[in-house]
């Protein structure tokens, strides 16, 4: 029986978070908006994940407003975000009154799809914004953060994906952040949760380890419904398997994608441009783009492998990167083997380069790893032992409920904080994600508004001199 097989494009997001830190303007991407969505994809994944602290932190932009351009230029194709659960587009849990606000204002702005997920793979952190999505009549695709160790089997994805869909979940993911999966591996799981559950499954893989292609093709052949992909020019390396390529391979199959490949190259001839420029500007490292099958040995996402070295540099010990890569799982298997996806790589990984670079493990931790110990951010996929517990927090009382209960609703707090700078209600949401990098964002943009240099602001009364 033919599938069509409906393809994520990438390119606005995750493509280019993996291989240039997330610096796409939306200046970049405004003249190739309307070719993309007149291509036919099933969605355009363009907002979310550490897209809203770029805008804010380094490319003066306001996220909102880039949601509303590419709605403007897109209307005929879904547009898709990824959205941390409880930590929202932030790093910490926030309250469900805010949470629910967000959702509102993002669906209001011209989202469609919101890919939630948690980094634990704690379905306690995902029902408030499953819920919260569902009022808004968003399309709710819940996603499995992927990864390997002794409880991770085929059984663990199939019991986490049942309780997806028992949560109301209206398709699922596979998130592959590390690149960990392998072309069997992905046939065996996606036929398994096929069996079990039954809802689309898409399938979402990093091309680090090179297998990303293979992966998708098995995942396909097994049941698959969807895949991510990114337009070549910002393909491979830490990025995603080529659009086009995996349209060729589907071409005149049963899975057809119907999309029409010379449409693909109009789209890829502009992206090369951009490409070009971005090496230029020396934002693209050619290195990005290699296959590096030690993700495969250390479980390491590629932004967090660039994260570790840069650490080391900063104390002047680069030399020892393969100590701290051979320290990560180790401090992983302490810890409950989370999957490491953003927040928990920074937090595992920061506390690898504590124990190496200091000769000793656990001299010292990190605020957040004792959080993590602590159940601050939800159940592990393994219990902690309380014997490493005990050595970590001491005789704090672990956290066993949701822990966005023990948070006091806060949004009319976030509300006042912000109403110096506010000129639109989704200021203060995105004052609540990052307040301080977003209060610098108000003041450059007011002082653009007035025409005046932003360092002749009065700080205290939050005044120009005009």
């Amino acid at each position: 029986m033919a599938k069509q097989i409906k393809i994520t494009e990438t390119v606005l997001r995750d493509a280019h978070q993996s291989l240039l830190a997330t610096r796409m303007t939306t200046e970049d991407m405004l003249p190739i908006l309307k070719k993309l969505d007149s291509v036919g994809f099933y969605s355009l994944e363009c907002w979310g994940g550490a897209t809203f602290d770029a805008c804010l932190r380094f490319l003066n932009e306001d996220p909102w407003q880039r949601l509303r351009t590419i709605k403007d230029n897109c209307p005929n194709t879904k547009l898709q975000m990824l959205f941390r659960g409880q930590n929202m587009l932030g790093y910490r849990h926030y309250a469900d009154d805010v949470l629910e606000y967000f959702v509102q204002k993002t669906v209001a702005n011209g989202m469609d799809i919101i890919r939630i997920f948690d980094a634990l793979n704690d379905i306690k952190n995902l029902k408030s914004a499953i819920g919260a999505a569902k009022r808004e009549k968003a399309e709710v695709q819940v996603a499995i953060s992927y990864t390997t160790g002794p409880v991770f089997t085929d059984e663990y994805y199939v019991e986490y994906a049942k309780r997806i869909a028992d949560a109301g979940a209206d398709t699922i993911c596979i998130k592959d952040m590390a690149a960990l999966l392998t072309p069997y591996k992905t046939e065996s799981l996606v036929k398994a949760i096929k069996k079990e559950v039954n809802l689309p499954v898409q399938i979402h893989t990093h091309y680090t380890s090179g297998l990303a292609s293979m992966c998708l093709l098995k995942g396909i052949e097994a049941g698959a419904d969807m895949i991510d992909t990114a337009m070549s020019p910002l393909a491979l390396g830490t990025s995603h398997a080529p659009t086009e390529s995996m349209v060729a391979a589907l071409q005149g199959t049963e899975y057809d994608t119907k999309i029409d490949l010379v449409a693909l190259s109009e789209i890829r001839e502009y992206f090369m441009t951009l490409r070009d420029k971005y090496i230029k500007e020396g934002l693209l490292d050619p290195k990005m783009l290699a296959t590096d099958a030690k993700a495969l040995i250390y479980q390491v996402p590629g932004g967090m492998l660039s994260n570790l070295l840069s650490q080391l540099k900063q104390a002047g010990k680069e030399d020892q990167l393969t100590q701290v890569l051979e320290e990560v799982p180790r401090v992983r298997e302490d810890a409950g083997y989370p999957p490491l996806v953003t927040p928990t790589s920074q937090i595992v990984g920061t506390q690898a380069v504590y124990n190496v670079i200091l000769g000793e493990r656990y001299k010292m931790c990190t605020n957040e790893f004792k959080d993590m110990v602590a159940g601050k951010y939800g159940t592990t996929p393994v219990p902690v032992s309380e014997e490493f517990r005990k050595k970590i927090i001491g005789d704090m009382e672990p956290v066993t409920c949701r822990p966005a209960d023990l948070i006091a609703p806060e949004l009319e707090k976030l509300r006042e904080e912000a109403a110096a700078y506010a000129q639109q209600e989704e200021d203060v949401l995105s004052y609540a994600m990052f307040p301080k990098v977003s209060v610098d964002f108000f003041e450059k943009r007011r002082a653009a508004q007035l025409g005046v240099n932003p360092a002749l602001l009065d700080k205290e009364n939050k005044t120009y001199p005009i």
